[in-house]
């Protein structure tokens, strides 16, 4: 017979595993989207596998190709980030649209804003990585689900179909109180899941608009009217987030914000620039000699700097360090057959980089105190460092690949033009 002091855990875990199961039948509900096939890379697939390589410190001639033939410049990685200032979605091609990628930033977070100030007005106001209270914002993944003629259960009349897809939100699990043994505990057996998750449709569902009011959303100076997705948020990413007033926006394709600054006009594109909620410009873009380059600087603080850091929707290796801050305007793909895009300015950097992509905590000042020691290089924001350039393609759509060449049409100077008045934050995403 046990000792009672070692049959006392046995006896605890034995009673507490119909629970625990029952939870598990709670949690694997989510069933993957009716119709409709997944987006993106394969769970545990990147092509940023061997992003620390030493190789990717060097630049190498522009009309060099290795030992497969390939064009030495080319994309590296692309990403879509569904929501802003939550992870991305890692793709190998993704249509682009005016916007920029397709899903980039089409939804965010914001939090209702009661101010203080009697002659202010409440409202909505976005939230990011930015905001102190919201680092865990890093740890939410989005999968998107489109629909798909050829699925064994695809119908026309299934709601996924007709929203134009599905957007799957996961965050983890947290537990408190008397169920946070038990809930940890299941996790460690592998009877939980880690995750929650729940799911959006892509667009709001044409014969149930009423349940997706609209409402102005403030991201820096604009207000566009966006999608209010309330419905569907659970109480347990109220909990997740720590606030009860944060919702779910989507942007509304009516409701673009414009843009002037550094971009070219409208009559020399033949259409106007626009965005939803990226900071500023339709399309990012980081070479990877570049971070490698600030990396090298704030090894002894964060021994591995990601890229993912910095939230670029376009990878590019080849190119030298700081290469592409002269650029003026590049051609994305083959001879005859690419896009011409314009690098209209760099990308103004806050401390939005200091948030781990993958622990969701805040690094106190790297890398956003090394790149202020060296990279404050725009004579139109020398308060700020820069790091990678803002692109706006001369076309309105067209389609982007990983192993796509780059090269560069023009090169000259650049001067950020701010958008905000002295003393606001400058955008960096």
């Amino acid at each position: 017979m046990l000792p009672q002091s070692d049959a006392a855990p046995i006896i605890t875990i034995i009673c507490i595993l119909p629970i625990l199961l029952i939870l598990n039948l709670k949690t694997h509900r989510q069933r993957h989207p009716r119709g409709c096939r997944r987006l993106g890379l394969s769970p545990g697939k990147s092509n940023l596998h061997d992003e620390y390589h030493p190789k990717y410190t060097q630049g190498v001639p522009e009309t060099h190709h290795d030992a497969n033939g390939k064009p030495s410049w080319r994309i590296k990685a692309l990403f879509t980030y569904p929501i802003k200032s939550c992870a991305g979605v890692e793709l190998d091609v993704s249509d682009v649209v005016p916007t920029g990628l397709k899903y980039d930033r089409q939804f965010c977070f914001a939090e209702y804003v009661v101010p203080k100030q009697q002659d202010t007005e409440p409202h909505w106001t976005a939230r990011t990585l930015r905001d102190k209270r919201f680092e865990r914002m890093a740890l939410l993944r989005t999968e998107i689900w489109v629909p798909d003629s050829s699925a064994a259960d695809y119908a026309p009349d299934l709601d996924e179909v007709k929203s134009e897809g599905v957007m799957v939100v996961s965050y983890p699990r947290t537990f408190a109180g008397a169920t946070s043994f038990l809930g940890k505990l299941g996790i460690a057996l592998g009877i939980i899941s880690k995750e929650r998750s729940f799911q959006v449709p892509l667009s709001p569902p044409p014969d149930n608009l009423p349940s997706y009011p609209c409402k102005p959303v403030r991201i820096w100076k604009d207000s566009p009217i966006a999608y209010n997705y309330a419905i569907h948020i659970p109480p347990s990413l109220h909990t997740y987030l720590a606030s009860d007033t944060l919702t779910l926006f989507r942007a509304n394709p009516s409701h673009h914000r414009e843009i002037f600054r550094c971009a070219p006009p409208k009559e020399t594109l033949g259409f106007q620039t626009v965005t939803d909620f990226a900071d500023a410009y339709p399309i990012h873009l980081l070479t990877l000699s570049s971070v490698r380059d600030v990396a090298s600087r704030c090894v002894a603080d964060i021994p591995r700097l990601s890229i993912r850091r910095f939230r670029a929707n376009i990878i590019v290796q080849g190119p030298a360090a700081f290469e592409e801050d002269q650029w003026k305007k590049i051609v994305i793909g083959g001879v005859g057959e690419g896009v011409e895009v314009h690098t209209v300015c760099r990308t103004v950097r806050c401390r939005l980089p200091n948030v781990d992509p993958d622990t969701g905590l805040r690094h106190p000042c790297e890398p956003d105190r090394t790149l202020r020691g060296y990279r404050r290089i725009d004579p139109g924001c020398l308060a700020y460092a820069c790091l990678g350039m803002q692109l706006v393609p001369a076309v309105e759509r067209f389609r982007v690949s990983v192993d796509d060449p780059i090269s560069v049409l023009e090169i000259g100077e650049h001067f950020y033009i701010k958008m905000l008045a002295a003393g606001e934050k400058i955008p960096g995403e």
